[in-house]
């Protein structure tokens, strides 16, 4: 039987502790939390299953070696001395993105030749500029090189496209949610499936959309492809057996209630399109309808859950702050007894909902920052958030 490998499943900022959580409730054994992301161990199945389930993490990686080097020379020995040939597929292309901090080695490019030459010797291969990571297709194999203090970390991509790429998104609204940060919200409010879910202003649909497939127990990597897929020792039994389970493992409808309204036509146009091709169109009622006609789902308060314009994003803050104080009184009237989980990027925005928010967590959201608030809620915050 071959040894564990080293994982680490990638968060985007502030989300490592519910990536964890919800990496526990897949039982892997968590090794440590990092606020880059999570570290774990397991075999390919677990590799396979990391991707086929998570629903926050950006990518899943095998750290391949991890040394020191503070000279080229040992770099270029430690990097021959990697089983190259094991992860990378003949004539595939290959892509190295390097970061280098407070290292003797400093040069990016540099460590990139050394990798690609290393590479060469085991495998012939094609040598890819690296693009920007939101451009990245997943179509080259992807390596991550990082220098930290002369200590060197090669990890290997098992993803390919970022993982909130689920595959059902091609109609999208103005300022687009990842999925990634629409199941991390979801999760940091506490929502689980068994109450009703609206979202004020729902745009292409993916916090709806997110929750559905939650609701329905829908892997969020049942529609795509892998990087994995295409390594020399892909065990394609296994992968299949577990894509088989997850199909096993769905409800044919949701148990609750979901909608999603927004006031822009092609919104909600886009929404339903997104929720028709991920499978989710009959279990979320979709509406155009203003925030002030908007009324609750469901046999039971739920929450509502909502990314609202952020200001410079779409419009002038100014304009949007009847919007906001809209959200509040909808929030005090006819939702009054429901709990409310807010994206917000502008501080000054959120107090005219009059609402008393409590940060859960801070990230970025297309190089925004931004938080997670919840009103009219308990603390859901699991133990590695709240030392923050």
């Amino acid at each position: 039987m071959s040894p564990p490998l080293d994982l680490f499943a990638i968060a985007a900022p502030g989300l490592a502790p519910w990536l964890a959580a919800e990496l526990r409730e897949l039982q892997f054994g968590v090794d440590e939390v990092l606020p880059a992301g999570v570290a774990f161990r397991g075999g390919l199945r677990e590799v396979y299953r990391a991707n086929l389930h998570s629903r926050i993490a950006t990518r899943v990686v095998v750290r391949m070696a991890a040394f020191e080097a503070t000279h080229f020379s040992t770099l270029e020995k430690r990097l021959r001395a990697v089983e190259w040939a094991r992860w990378i597929p003949a004539h595939a292309g290959v892509a190295c993105r390097v970061t280098c901090r407070k290292s003797r080695l400093y040069h990016s490019g540099a460590v990139a030749e050394r990798v690609q030459d290393a590479i060469a010797r085991s495998v012939p291969h094609r040598a890819v500029a690296v693009t920007d990571e939101d451009e990245d297709d997943g179509s080259d194999q992807l390596l991550l090189v990082r220098l930290d203090h002369d200590h060197c970390t090669i990890s290997l991509d098992s993803s390919g496209a970022l993982l909130h790429r689920r595959g059902y998104r091609q109609a999208v609204a103005k300022a687009p949610l990842r999925e990634t940060l629409a199941a991390a919200m979801l999760r940091a409010a506490g929502w689980d499936g068994r109450r009703p879910l609206v979202d004020l202003c729902c745009g292409s649909g993916t916090i709806p959309i997110e929750a559905a497939m939650m609701a329905r127990a829908l892997a969020p990597g049942r529609n795509r492809s892998f990087a994995f897929e295409r390594w020399p020792g892909f065990e394609a039994r296994p992968w299949r057996a577990l894509q088989a389970a997850a199909h096993e493992a769905e409800r044919a409808a949701s148990p609750v209630a979901i909608a999603g309204s927004d006031r822009d036509a092609g919104a909600i146009e886009a929404a339903a399109a997104n929720a028709e091709r991920a499978g989710v169109a009959a279990d979320i009622t979709f509406t155009r309808q203003a925030l002030s006609t908007a009324r609750p789902v469901g046999s039971a308060p739920g929450l509502v859950a909502v990314n609202p314009p952020w200001g410079a994003r779409i419009g002038e803050a100014a304009a949007l702050r009847n919007f906001y104080a809209a959200l509040g009184k909808a929030m005090h009237g006819p939702f009054a007894e429901w709990d409310i989980a807010m994206l917000a990027a502008d501080p000054h925005l959120v107090r005219h909902t009059r609402l008393p928010f409590q940060t859960v967590f801070a990230t970025n959201a297309g190089g925004t920052p931004v938080t997670l608030g919840l009103a009219n809620a308990g603390s859901t915050a699991p133990a590695e958030s709240r030392s923050g």
